[in-house]
């Protein structure tokens, strides 16, 4: 039966060997398999912003599989739409412990694509032997939260990540989770965002969990931010797929280093939501309706009319646009995706 790991500590490297120990990590790998790891680096921006995850947490898996004789080892991502992963590697830090460990950064944007269930998904995710998933908990403003399930969305085409706004991001989020499962989640809860998933706003927890269901830690992390399940559709969709298991308590959780146990912050659903009122959101990537929602905060610009982003409104005219696809409105940002710099100075 799977269990929840967590572990409260500032110290990451240490910290995350620890967890893996507890888990006993080491009884579900075998020598020589092929290990990916897959962290999420959704943009070029260091993980104490809260959008990331910190290198330090990947290193403790590094050094822990190599205490253990494991070789055959690879870190994967593929940054948002509009993003570069080499440079994402770059600026949160992972070229220092690729060297160190002596593994590949690999950047699945150039990766061979298979098709399963109608999906363009990468051939490294799928034809390695063992996947370690490292999400950041973190806060989406789209789907709420983002942490186990839907990090695995870096392991498909760009092409594919759009369709998936096309078509609503939950359905095909707890779909990939049957073509592509991770073996083993390490969340990285340190300072994760509890707003917006590019960071901006972090939330210092200082926290570390770890288990083999997906499910089961997302549907955790949910009621820990202070989300009910039945309000991230994706979960559901999960289950029933038959992804995993909810969290309930019945759910072993395991507990370590609780003396730095800190009081958890729960997410503020008014700010998102009301910036979300100034939006006319038509199949928007998460890039640009990320930058969006961040941009209006930042700028605390109030618009006396919407603003449109998504691709649905590519054709179309309109008054106010951000993005590429509104380049038929009378004023509109540029960009695929615009930053959100750009876009508060447009705003304003």
């Amino acid at each position: 039966m799977s269990k929840i790991v967590i572990h409260y500590s500032k110290e990451m490297l240490k910290g995350t060997k620890e967890i893996l120990a507890a888990a006993k990590l080491e009884t579900l790998v075998k020598t020589g398999m092929k290990v990916s790891i897959k962290p999420n680096l959704v943009l070029a921006s260091p993980a104490a912003n809260g959008a990331t995850t910190h290198p330090e947490i990947v290193a403790g898996i590094l050094s822990y599989l190599r205490d253990f004789g494991m070789q055959d080892i690879e870190i994967i991502e593929s940054s948002w739409v509009g993003d570069n992963t080499k440079r994402a590697y770059r600026v949160c830090g992972y070229e220092e412990i690729a060297k160190k460990y002596n593994v590949p950064l690999i950047d699945l944007k150039k990766d061979e694509m298979y098709s399963r269930k109608g999906m363009e998904v990468c051939r490294r995710a799928v034809e390695t032997d063992f996947l370690i998933n490292v999400p950041v908990l973190k806060a989406h403003c789209q789907t709420r939260l983002t942490c186990c399930l839907k990090n695995l969305k870096g392991c498909i085409s760009d092409r594919e990540k759009r369709r998936f706004h096309t078509i609503g991001l939950h359905r095909p989020i707890a779909e990939l989770n049957t073509v592509i499962r991770s073996d083993f989640n390490v969340i990285d809860g340190i300072c994760g965002d509890l707003n917006f998933e590019e960071g901006g706003t972090p939330v210092e927890r200082n926290m570390i969990l770890a288990g083999t269901d997906a499910l089961q830690l997302d549907s955790y992390c949910a009621e820990l931010i202070g989300y009910r399940v039945e309000e991230i559709a994706y979960l559901g969709y999960a289950k029933a797929f038959g992804v995993g298991e909810l969290y309930d308590e019945n759910t072993e959780v395991i507990e370590l280093n609780t003396k730095n146990k800190p009081q958890i912050d729960k997410a503020d659903k008014r700010i998102v939501g009301n910036l979300a009122r100034q939006i006319e959101e038509g199949q928007a990537c998460s890039a640009c309706y990320s930058a969006l929602v961040y941009a209006l905060f930042k700028s605390k610009k109030k618009l006396s009319e919407k603003i449109s982003v998504g691709q649905g409104f590519i054709g179309k005219d309109g008054i106010l646009g951000c993005g590429d696809c509104t380049a038929g409105f009378k004023r509109y940002i540029r960009g695929c995706p615009p930053k959100a710099v750009d876009i508060a100075a447009f705003l304003e």
